[in-house]
């Protein structure tokens, strides 16, 4: 039999979990059927790998021999397959741009304004709530840019292998019907709000937690929050159902009006990233950069609340 890559990843299954009944239910095999394919993968390399007994597995001299390749080999093969990918998907900067983001107000002008600068280079968009997503196709090559957000200053997913840059900061604002008792109100304490229902976008970062934090400051737990789409945060905001959080930079909405928290206790930062070796990215990133950027002051215009608000709250704002 010869050595090969799936090999490598059982025995250093075993080793991370320490018993073969563990690294199975890992593997999605029986535990039988990783005994044998144990004994051939020893067999193979003329010796055994692990010492097991009632406490666990654990690796022989040859093991930690093993080991400490395969450590080397399988990071190595997966760089490799991912930078194939990369470069099978990569067609250079000026024939396309694939944009990945999530459901945030830049988007729809980010692609204006490429489409707008590059008018023979199709633009193509893909979107998910999951930021983790958008980053792991940007590192597989299927996105050439990925425009997401962060809550506070919570890293960017996979920030050691892309290049991230911030675009801006916003607070996070609420949203309210136009005759709400509150909707007159130059800002808000969260505390004011502690009787209400809630309503945001789903994500896989840290801002439901953040916003549980600071209503526990504010000296209430939220009564419920519901986790939906942009359009039925809008829709339960509109009946009176639940009052929404969203970034300062939301789009007008008629008979809505949205008002900052007092202390802005909730930022949101809105990230531009690309791979460090995209051949479209090295040509075309700072020029995206721009454009974001201007998307974004373009966004903080139509709120014209919101950029007197900035004018008393400098750090807030486009990050140049």
């Amino acid at each position: 039999m010869e050595l090969e890559l799936r090999h490598l990843r059982t025995v250093r299954a075993i080793a991370d979990t320490g018993s073969l009944t563990k690294a199975a239910a890992t593997l999605g095999l029986a535990q039988p059927a990783l005994s044998a394919q144990l004994r051939r993968i020893e067999k193979a390399l003329g010796g055994t790998l692990f010492e097991r007994d009632h406490t666990g597995a654990r690796a022989t001299p040859l093991g930690e021999l093993v080991l400490e390749r395969a450590r080397v080999v399988l990071p190595a093969v997966s760089e490799l397959q991912a930078e194939a990918v990369r470069f099978a998907n990569a067609t250079g900067p000026l024939e396309r741009f694939r944009l990945g983001g999530t459901h945030g107000p830049l988007l729809g002008g980010l692609v204006d304004r490429i489409a707008t600068a590059n008018p023979a280079a199709p633009v193509s968009t893909y979107t998910s709530w999951s930021v983790d997503e958008i980053a792991a196709l940007t590192i597989d090559g299927r996105l050439d840019f990925a425009l997401i957000g962060t809550c506070g200053e919570s890293p960017p997913p996979l920030a050691e292998r892309l290049v991230w840059e911030v675009v801006g900061v916003d607070p996070v604002f609420v949203m309210l019907p136009e005759d709400h008792p509150l909707a007159g109100e130059k800002e808000l304490e969260l505390a004011a709000l502690a009787d209400q229902c809630w309503a945001d976008v789903p994500g896989d970062g840290c801002f439901a937690d953040c916003f549980a934090t600071a209503c526990a400051r504010a000296g209430f737990t939220p009564v419920s929050v519901y986790e939906t789409d942009t359009s039925s945060v809008v829709h339960l905001v509109q009946v009176g159902r639940a009052i929404g959080l969203c970034r300062a930079t939301f789009p007008p909405v008629p008979g809505l009006v949205t008002r900052p928290l007092a202390g802005a206790p909730l930022s949101w930062r809105h990230l531009l990233g690309w791979h460090p070796h995209s051949p479209a990215a090295d040509a075309a990133a700072a020029a995206v950069a721009g454009q974001t950027r201007t998307a974004y002051a373009e966004a903080v215009s139509r709120s014209p609340s919101y950029a007197r608000w900035l004018t008393e709250n400098p750090r807030f704002g486009l990050v140049s």
